[in-house]
């Protein structure tokens, strides 16, 4: 079958429009995005699952309903299930395991017209900002393959930088759609808490995270929004109501905004110049475009949100473990994980429950310090990252360090766990590349990367927004204006020349 050959200049949307016309078929699609996987996947290697048969069954099957009809996707492979696929979630112990039900997410992208075909690589468990799991090794950045795509959601962020296809699901518990959307230079929004489902679980990461997708366009990400936002059946909590679609959003100019900018981070970590001076390059863009900006710093106290952070984390970690043996049905061992999430497993059980509590109330209590700080906002600026894309295992501990965290978790010594450092330096790097998106995520705000600043050595350098809690259509107004005045779509990654 023929390729369609101007298969990068469209969206999703674009894609879709093409196909209710009779212009191109979803067949042709599918079978375009398959070429582009078995070309640039050998280098980039975010593709973990590929879906050929099923995604060509479906594209046979296609009734040119939904939004996005015939238009090829890509599923990340942790919490969103397929029947019968198995689900590795990065991880050795979910090997050979395969869920016999769809999750709801995923039944509203097939309900959008979307065909999944294949799914993609993510850090075990979703927990580091990178994707290089032991399981499969690192995702390379399209941009520079030396590189990493960030994470969790790094898989879905190289392919869809490198036009694999236009759009991809992801999910962000610390940042884990930004941050792949910042590597990467696409768009990335983090959604309300709770405008999209989470399942099959009630809530991931006590309401930190939530799924939604990784785009070339903003109103790709929009329509996907109006596609598939509302609660499971089961939530614990809703997003507020909001009045018209996103999509209609992100065609409408913004009023005159107020926006509050600030480059102090909310993670212990010293900011590289490049993501400073991106910082100062979009505020001079939001000046041009008419909108009031006002340099407010958050007042943040790093050690102590790092800390109750990696508290929530961690305990979470330790319960996904628990889970995890009841499907599989067996008992883990260090064996079956990496080194740094058996060791987190371990330090959540030296927590008290008290501690867990406490630390959650900690980030409830900066939420309401936020709110008051920023009243009177429309939205914040930010750097997305610490530091541009990081070389691959540039996180990873080494030497000693590393000797040291496996003997222990090998050992299962969880009185070495206080010894002093053990932890902390890895932890310290870890926050130092992501020192601002984690915030959004206690606080539940929507947030967003906006791919507008490339550096010297031709690097993306994301820069975020982070709008009023309920508030995403504002968010998207101000994507769609910043789209129009400066282009990104045709900013291709070496990888796709």
């Amino acid at each position: 079958m023929a390729l369609f050959e101007d298969y990068d200049d469209y969206d999703a949307l674009g894609l879709a429009e093409l196909v209710r016309q009779g212009e191109v078929s979803a067949e042709t699609l599918v079978e375009t995005c398959i070429a582009r996987i078995e070309a640039l996947d050998p280098e980039l290697n975010a593709v973990v699952h590929p879906l050929y048969q099923q995604a060509r069954a479906a594209a046979a099957e296609d009734d040119h309903r939904g939004p996005f009809a015939g238009v090829p996707f890509l599923l990340k492979d942790l919490i969103q299930h397929i029947a019968g696929v198995p689900t590795v979630s990065g991880c050795r112990f979910y090997k050979g395991w395969v869920p016999r039900e769809d999750t709801l997410l995923y039944q509203r992208y097939r309900d959008a017209g979307l065909i999944t075909v294949a799914k993609t690589a993510t850090p075990e468990f979703g927990l580091q900002p990178v994707t290089e799991p032991d399981i499969f090794g690192p995702t390379c950045n399209p941009w520079d393959l030396s590189r990493t795509s960030g994470g969790s959601s790094g898989g879905t962020g190289a392919a869809v930088a490198a036009r694999i296809a236009p759009m991809g699901h992801g999910g962000d518990g610390g940042g884990s759609i930004r941050i792949p959307a910042a590597c990467c230079g696409i768009f990335g929004l983090k959604p309300t808490r709770a405008r999209t489902p989470v399942s099959p679980a009630s809530e991931a990461w006590n309401g930190f995270a939530i799924e939604h997708v990784l785009s070339v366009s903003v109103r790709d990400s929009a329509a996907a929004l109006d596609a598939t936002e509302g609660d499971a059946p089961h939530a614990p909590y809703h997003a507020p109501h909001h009045e018209g679609t996103f999509l209609a959003a992100t065609e409408q100019e913004p009023k005159a905004l107020r926006i509050a900018f600030h480059t102090e981070p909310a993670m212990p970590s010293t900011p590289h110049a490049d993501c400073l001076d991106a910082v100062t390059e979009v505020v001079r863009l939001l000046e041009d475009l008419g909108h009031e900006v006002v340099e407010r710093p958050p007042m943040h106290q790093p050690e102590l949100l790092a800390r109750a952070f990696f508290t929530v984390v961690a305990a979470n970690t330790a319960a996904d473990i628990r889970e995890a043996e009841q499907l599989v049905g067996r008992k883990a061992t260090a064996k079956d994980f990496e080194t740094a999430t058996w060791l987190s497993a371990m330090m959540a059980r030296n927590f008290t429950g008290e501690d867990v509590v406490v630390a959650i109330r900690t980030l409830q209590e900066e939420t309401r310090r936020l709110t008051e700080r920023y009243r009177g906002f429309d939205a914040v600026l930010t750097p997305t990252l610490g530091q541009p894309p990081v070389p691959h295992h540039a996180l990873r501990p080494k030497g000693a360090e590393a000797i040291a965290q496996q003997v222990i978790a090998r050992s299962g010594a969880r009185a070495a766990l206080k010894l002093p450092g053990l932890l902390e330096k890895t932890i310290s790097e870890v926050f130092a590349f992501i020192p601002y998106t984690p915030v959004a995520n206690f606080t539940g705000q929507p947030s967003m990367n906006v791919p507008l600043v490339w550096n010297g050595d031709g690097l993306p350098i994301g820069t975020m927004f982070t709008g009023r809690f309920g508030d995403d259509a504002t968010l998207l107004s101000l994507a769609g204006q910043l789209e129009r005045a400066r282009p990104w779509r045709d900013r291709k990654p070496p990888t796709c020349a």
